[in-house]
């Protein structure tokens, strides 16, 4: 007997709606390390082309999906105080994994990576950097958690956060090797309290915090 799969959740929808949101992302991360990670700094600039990228694809997914048939209104994040304080328990979390996996899996040596020279020596402004964070924690958490993990939960839990945790690190290998490293436990941290709780604006607020906080001495 074979199993329904509701709208927009089949592998191909997965996949293409992946393509769309993140295949550049990836791309210009693999180029980044092919390059040898050039540490360019952030600037004003990057953040405004990262919103309009982003809102762009936000458009052409969401197209793809309603055209399917998906139910848009499981992508919709309803933000709360309780959920705010949720993602910033969340952020604490993915703070105590990263150093557990930096003690776990320690480097040897003490060279900047390419992340911390990135953040270092950027020259941003604070709307900007506001707007960036709400975009791209919203974004990132919605087409990762709300969509592509839901999305291949038939597969079994594991399968989809694991999946999802996957493109995550992809797109996020630019920022070296810890850099990555913290993403994997950042992701692993939203992953599962998703995958429990079904809840995706604490998630996303604890994206969108750790975004402004990563550049909180500017």
């Amino acid at each position: 007997m074979s199993l329904r799969v509701a709208a927009g959740n089949a592998p191909a929808d997965a996949l293409i709606v992946t393509g769309i949101c993140f295949g550049w992302f990836i791309l210009i991360s693999f180029q980044a390390v092919a390059a040898g990670f050039p540490a360019t700094p952030f600037s004003d600039s990057d953040f405004i082309g990262l919103i309009a990228v982003e809102c762009v694809f936000s458009v052409a997914a969401l197209g793809y999906l309603q055209a399917r048939g998906y139910d848009l209104s499981q992508l919709l994040p309803l933000p709360t105080a309780a959920g705010c304080l949720v993602g910033l328990a969340l952020y604490a979390a993915t703070l105590i994994v990263a150093w557990l996996t930096a003690a776990v899996i320690g480097t040897g040596h003490t060279a900047p990576e390419p992340i911390d020279e990135m953040v270092v020596n950027a020259r941003i402004s604070l709307l900007p950097l506001v707007a960036m964070s709400i975009v791209n924690g919203i974004y990132e958490e919605v087409f990762l958690l709300g969509y592509l993990q839901r999305a291949l939960e038939s597969f079994g839990a594991a399968f989809a956060i694991g999946a999802s945790l996957l493109v995550r690190v992809l797109y996020h290998l630019y920022q070296g090797p810890s850099g990555a490293l913290y993403v994997l436990g950042f992701g692993l941290v939203l992953g599962l309290y998703f995958a429990w709780t079904r809840k995706l604006w604490p998630a996303a607020f604890a994206h969108i915090f750790a975004d402004f906080a990563g550049f909180s001495s500017f």
